[in-house]
Protein backbone atom coordinates (compact mmCIF):
# COMPACT_ATOMS: atom_id res chain seq x y z
CA UNK A 1 0.00 0.00 0.00
CA UNK A 2 3.02 2.25 0.27
CA UNK A 3 6.13 2.56 -1.42
CA UNK A 4 9.65 4.41 -0.29
CA UNK A 5 10.68 7.20 -3.56
CA UNK A 6 13.05 5.35 -5.56
CA UNK A 7 15.40 4.06 -2.90
CA UNK A 8 18.04 1.24 -4.78
CA UNK A 9 16.09 -1.63 -2.63
CA UNK A 10 12.75 -0.68 -3.70
CA UNK A 11 13.85 0.02 -7.29
CA UNK A 12 15.37 -3.37 -7.53
CA UNK A 13 12.03 -5.48 -6.06
CA UNK A 14 10.05 -2.85 -8.64
CA UNK A 15 12.46 -4.36 -11.60
CA UNK A 16 12.61 -7.86 -10.65
CA UNK A 17 8.99 -8.19 -10.40
CA UNK A 18 7.92 -6.89 -13.53
CA UNK A 19 10.72 -8.69 -15.52
CA UNK A 20 9.65 -12.27 -13.61
CA UNK A 21 5.81 -11.11 -13.72
CA UNK A 22 6.50 -10.82 -18.07
CA UNK A 23 8.39 -14.41 -18.07
CA UNK A 24 5.31 -16.29 -16.40
CA UNK A 25 2.88 -14.77 -18.74
CA UNK A 26 4.87 -15.57 -21.80
CA UNK A 27 7.10 -18.57 -20.06
CA UNK A 28 4.56 -21.18 -20.45
CA UNK A 29 5.04 -21.32 -23.91
CA UNK A 30 9.06 -21.82 -23.73
CA UNK A 31 9.27 -23.58 -19.78
CA UNK A 32 5.67 -25.42 -19.81
CA UNK A 33 2.62 -24.73 -17.33
CA UNK A 34 4.66 -25.93 -13.88
CA UNK A 35 7.28 -23.35 -14.31
CA UNK A 36 5.21 -20.50 -15.49
CA UNK A 37 3.04 -21.10 -12.31
CA UNK A 38 6.12 -20.90 -10.35
CA UNK A 39 7.65 -18.09 -12.23
CA UNK A 40 4.27 -16.27 -11.16
CA UNK A 41 4.37 -17.39 -7.68
CA UNK A 42 8.01 -15.65 -7.49
CA UNK A 43 6.35 -12.52 -9.00
CA UNK A 44 4.42 -12.40 -6.06
CA UNK A 45 6.88 -12.45 -3.56
CA UNK A 46 9.01 -10.09 -4.86
CA UNK A 47 5.98 -7.79 -5.49
CA UNK A 48 4.88 -8.18 -1.79
CA UNK A 49 8.72 -7.63 -0.79
CA UNK A 50 8.37 -4.69 -2.41
CA UNK A 51 5.24 -3.00 -1.28
CA UNK A 52 6.38 -4.34 3.03
CA UNK A 53 9.94 -2.42 2.10
CA UNK A 54 7.97 0.60 1.29
CA UNK A 55 5.63 0.13 4.60
CA UNK A 56 9.19 -0.11 6.46
CA UNK A 57 11.16 2.72 4.65
CA UNK A 58 12.12 5.78 6.93
CA UNK A 59 9.56 7.88 5.13
CA UNK A 60 6.85 6.25 3.53
CA UNK A 61 4.62 7.54 0.43
CA UNK A 62 1.17 6.82 -0.71
CA UNK A 63 -0.99 7.78 -4.06
CA UNK A 64 -3.01 6.64 -7.11
CA UNK A 65 0.16 4.08 -8.21
CA UNK A 66 0.62 2.65 -4.90
CA UNK A 67 -2.67 1.96 -4.33
CA UNK A 68 -3.15 0.33 -7.87
CA UNK A 69 0.14 -1.69 -6.99
CA UNK A 70 -1.54 -3.38 -3.63
CA UNK A 71 -4.77 -3.73 -5.24
CA UNK A 72 -3.43 -5.89 -8.22
CA UNK A 73 -0.94 -7.75 -5.55
CA UNK A 74 -4.08 -8.97 -3.57
CA UNK A 75 -5.70 -9.97 -6.71
CA UNK A 76 -3.11 -11.56 -7.29
CA UNK A 77 -2.83 -13.24 -4.16
CA UNK A 78 -6.46 -14.70 -4.55
CA UNK A 79 -6.12 -15.92 -7.87
CA UNK A 80 -2.33 -18.00 -6.38
CA UNK A 81 -5.08 -19.34 -3.71
CA UNK A 82 -7.41 -20.16 -6.02
CA UNK A 83 -5.43 -22.19 -8.59
CA UNK A 84 -4.20 -24.32 -6.07
CA UNK A 85 -7.84 -25.54 -6.14
CA UNK A 86 -8.82 -25.11 -9.55
CA UNK A 87 -7.36 -24.94 -12.68
CA UNK A 88 -7.04 -21.25 -14.13
CA UNK A 89 -4.23 -21.00 -16.23
CA UNK A 90 -5.74 -18.15 -18.79
CA UNK A 91 -5.99 -15.74 -15.74
CA UNK A 92 -2.67 -15.87 -15.24
CA UNK A 93 -0.91 -13.68 -18.05
CA UNK A 94 -3.62 -10.39 -17.59
CA UNK A 95 -3.04 -10.60 -14.19
CA UNK A 96 0.75 -10.77 -14.71
CA UNK A 97 0.45 -8.12 -17.54
CA UNK A 98 -2.03 -5.91 -14.88
CA UNK A 99 1.00 -6.79 -11.71
CA UNK A 100 3.68 -5.94 -14.39
CA UNK A 101 1.71 -2.09 -14.91
CA UNK A 102 0.76 -1.42 -11.75
CA UNK A 103 4.68 -2.20 -10.53
CA UNK A 104 5.55 0.36 -13.09
CA UNK A 105 3.30 2.68 -12.69
CA UNK A 106 4.57 2.25 -8.69
CA UNK A 107 8.23 3.15 -9.35
CA UNK A 108 7.29 6.18 -11.38
CA UNK A 109 4.69 7.97 -8.90
CA UNK A 110 5.34 6.86 -6.01
CA UNK A 111 2.77 9.20 -4.43
CA UNK A 112 3.06 12.42 -1.25
CA UNK A 113 4.78 11.60 1.81
CA UNK A 114 2.34 10.67 4.98
CA UNK A 115 2.44 12.88 7.29
CA UNK A 116 3.84 11.63 10.80
CA UNK A 117 0.79 13.47 12.99
CA UNK A 118 -1.68 11.49 10.69
CA UNK A 119 -4.13 9.61 12.46
CA UNK A 120 -3.72 6.09 13.92
CA UNK A 121 -7.19 5.13 12.67
CA UNK A 122 -5.97 6.36 8.66
CA UNK A 123 -4.65 3.45 7.52
CA UNK A 124 -7.41 1.14 9.29
CA UNK A 125 -9.80 3.32 6.86
CA UNK A 126 -6.94 2.98 3.86
CA UNK A 127 -6.20 -0.88 4.50
CA UNK A 128 -10.15 -1.77 4.77
CA UNK A 129 -10.59 0.32 1.15
CA UNK A 130 -7.49 -0.91 -0.46
CA UNK A 131 -9.06 -4.46 0.61
CA UNK A 132 -11.81 -3.91 -1.25
CA UNK A 133 -9.89 -2.39 -4.15
CA UNK A 134 -8.67 -6.16 -3.86
CA UNK A 135 -11.80 -7.89 -3.41
CA UNK A 136 -13.67 -6.30 -6.27
CA UNK A 137 -10.43 -6.38 -8.70
CA UNK A 138 -10.48 -10.17 -8.33
CA UNK A 139 -14.24 -10.26 -8.84
CA UNK A 140 -13.97 -7.97 -12.30
CA UNK A 141 -11.32 -11.02 -13.18
CA UNK A 142 -13.63 -13.20 -12.07
CA UNK A 143 -16.26 -11.98 -14.15
CA UNK A 144 -14.17 -11.65 -17.47
CA UNK A 145 -13.24 -15.01 -16.92
CA UNK A 146 -17.17 -15.84 -16.30
CA UNK A 147 -17.93 -14.67 -19.64
CA UNK A 148 -15.58 -15.90 -22.09
CA UNK A 149 -16.20 -19.34 -20.24
CA UNK A 150 -19.88 -18.58 -21.42
CA UNK A 151 -19.06 -17.50 -24.74
CA UNK A 152 -17.07 -21.10 -25.40
CA UNK A 153 -19.85 -22.93 -23.80
CA UNK A 154 -22.52 -21.43 -25.90
CA UNK A 155 -19.77 -22.08 -29.14
CA UNK A 156 -19.97 -25.68 -28.26
CA UNK A 157 -16.41 -25.72 -26.73
CA UNK A 158 -15.05 -27.07 -22.97
CA UNK A 159 -14.95 -24.43 -20.56
CA UNK A 160 -11.21 -23.51 -20.01
CA UNK A 161 -9.55 -25.96 -17.71
CA UNK A 162 -12.78 -27.96 -16.96
CA UNK A 163 -13.89 -25.42 -14.84
CA UNK A 164 -17.58 -24.95 -14.24
CA UNK A 165 -20.04 -22.36 -15.23
CA UNK A 166 -21.70 -22.18 -12.59
CA UNK A 167 -18.43 -22.50 -9.67
CA UNK A 168 -16.92 -19.73 -11.20
CA UNK A 169 -20.44 -17.81 -10.81
CA UNK A 170 -20.17 -18.81 -6.97
CA UNK A 171 -16.92 -17.51 -6.75
CA UNK A 172 -17.28 -14.39 -8.81
CA UNK A 173 -20.11 -13.72 -6.19
CA UNK A 174 -18.37 -14.65 -3.23
CA UNK A 175 -16.07 -12.12 -3.85
CA UNK A 176 -18.58 -9.29 -4.59
CA UNK A 177 -19.99 -9.81 -1.09
CA UNK A 178 -17.02 -9.93 0.19
CA UNK A 179 -15.98 -6.21 -0.91
CA UNK A 180 -18.95 -4.56 -0.29
CA UNK A 181 -18.82 -5.68 3.15
CA UNK A 182 -15.28 -4.30 3.65
CA UNK A 183 -16.45 -1.44 1.75
CA UNK A 184 -19.65 -0.97 4.03
CA UNK A 185 -16.55 -0.91 6.82
CA UNK A 186 -14.10 1.13 5.36
CA UNK A 187 -17.11 4.17 4.54
CA UNK A 188 -18.59 3.77 7.76
CA UNK A 189 -15.16 4.39 9.17
CA UNK A 190 -14.76 7.60 7.30
CA UNK A 191 -18.39 8.77 7.39
CA UNK A 192 -19.61 8.00 11.24
CA UNK A 193 -16.07 8.22 12.72
CA UNK A 194 -14.58 10.95 10.74
CA UNK A 195 -12.45 13.49 13.25
CA UNK A 196 -10.81 10.33 14.78
CA UNK A 197 -9.90 9.14 11.15
CA UNK A 198 -9.07 12.21 9.47
CA UNK A 199 -8.71 14.78 12.04
CA UNK A 200 -10.72 17.15 14.37
CA UNK A 201 -10.45 20.08 11.75
CA UNK A 202 -11.94 17.89 8.88
CA UNK A 203 -14.83 18.55 8.07
CA UNK A 204 -17.46 16.70 5.51
CA UNK A 205 -17.39 17.03 1.78
CA UNK A 206 -19.21 16.23 -0.73
CA UNK A 207 -16.34 16.11 -3.31
CA UNK A 208 -15.68 13.82 -6.32
CA UNK A 209 -14.24 11.04 -3.64
CA UNK A 210 -17.38 10.65 -1.59
CA UNK A 211 -19.55 10.82 -4.49
CA UNK A 212 -18.01 8.00 -6.75
CA UNK A 213 -17.88 5.90 -3.18
CA UNK A 214 -21.55 6.26 -2.34
CA UNK A 215 -22.32 5.25 -6.11
CA UNK A 216 -20.01 1.96 -6.39
CA UNK A 217 -21.68 1.26 -2.63
CA UNK A 218 -24.66 1.64 -4.38
CA UNK A 219 -24.54 -0.20 -7.60
CA UNK A 220 -23.07 -3.18 -5.53
CA UNK A 221 -25.92 -3.24 -3.42
CA UNK A 222 -27.95 -2.79 -6.33
CA UNK A 223 -26.13 -5.97 -7.71
CA UNK A 224 -26.44 -8.17 -4.55
CA UNK A 225 -29.98 -7.41 -4.27
CA UNK A 226 -30.81 -8.29 -7.63
CA UNK A 227 -28.79 -11.68 -7.12
CA UNK A 228 -30.99 -12.52 -4.44
CA UNK A 229 -34.03 -11.41 -5.04
CA UNK A 230 -34.42 -11.62 -8.55
CA UNK A 231 -31.47 -14.54 -9.50
CA UNK A 232 -29.63 -11.80 -12.01
CA UNK A 233 -26.82 -13.68 -13.64
CA UNK A 234 -24.53 -14.18 -16.52
CA UNK A 235 -23.62 -10.90 -17.94
CA UNK A 236 -26.50 -8.90 -16.84
CA UNK A 237 -24.63 -9.13 -13.43
CA UNK A 238 -21.31 -9.01 -14.90
CA UNK A 239 -21.73 -5.64 -16.74
CA UNK A 240 -23.26 -4.01 -12.64
CA UNK A 241 -20.11 -5.63 -11.55
CA UNK A 242 -18.02 -3.46 -13.96
CA UNK A 243 -19.71 -0.46 -13.49
CA UNK A 244 -19.32 -0.52 -9.74
CA UNK A 245 -15.73 -1.40 -10.09
CA UNK A 246 -15.06 1.34 -12.32
CA UNK A 247 -16.76 4.24 -9.88
CA UNK A 248 -14.78 3.12 -7.04
CA UNK A 249 -11.82 3.13 -9.45
CA UNK A 250 -12.93 6.97 -9.73
CA UNK A 251 -13.33 7.49 -5.76
CA UNK A 252 -9.81 7.32 -5.08
CA UNK A 253 -6.90 6.24 -7.56
CA UNK A 254 -8.76 8.38 -10.33
CA UNK A 255 -8.60 11.77 -8.09
CA UNK A 256 -5.34 10.90 -6.63
CA UNK A 257 -4.68 10.52 -10.20
CA UNK A 258 -6.29 14.30 -11.41
CA UNK A 259 -4.98 16.21 -8.49
CA UNK A 260 -1.30 14.57 -8.18
CA UNK A 261 -0.56 14.22 -12.47
CA UNK A 262 -2.82 16.29 -13.93
CA UNK A 263 -3.51 19.30 -11.24
CA UNK A 264 0.42 18.22 -9.62
CA UNK A 265 -0.48 19.16 -6.54
CA UNK A 266 -0.78 17.14 -3.12
CA UNK A 267 -3.99 15.16 -2.43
Amino acid sequence: MILASASPTGLGLGFAAIGVYALSAAGVRWLGERAARSLFGLALVLHGAGLAWGVASDQPHFGFAPALSVTAWLVALVYAGESLLLPLPHMRWPLSAMGMTAVGLALLFAGTPLHASASSWLPVHWALGIASYGLFGAAVAHGWFLNHTEDRIRKGLPSYGGVPLLTLERLTFRLVGAGFLVLTAALALGFLFRSQVFGTQAAFRWDHKTAFSALSWLTFAWLLLGRVRFGWRGKRAVRLLYLGAGLLLLAYAGSRFVLEIILQRPA
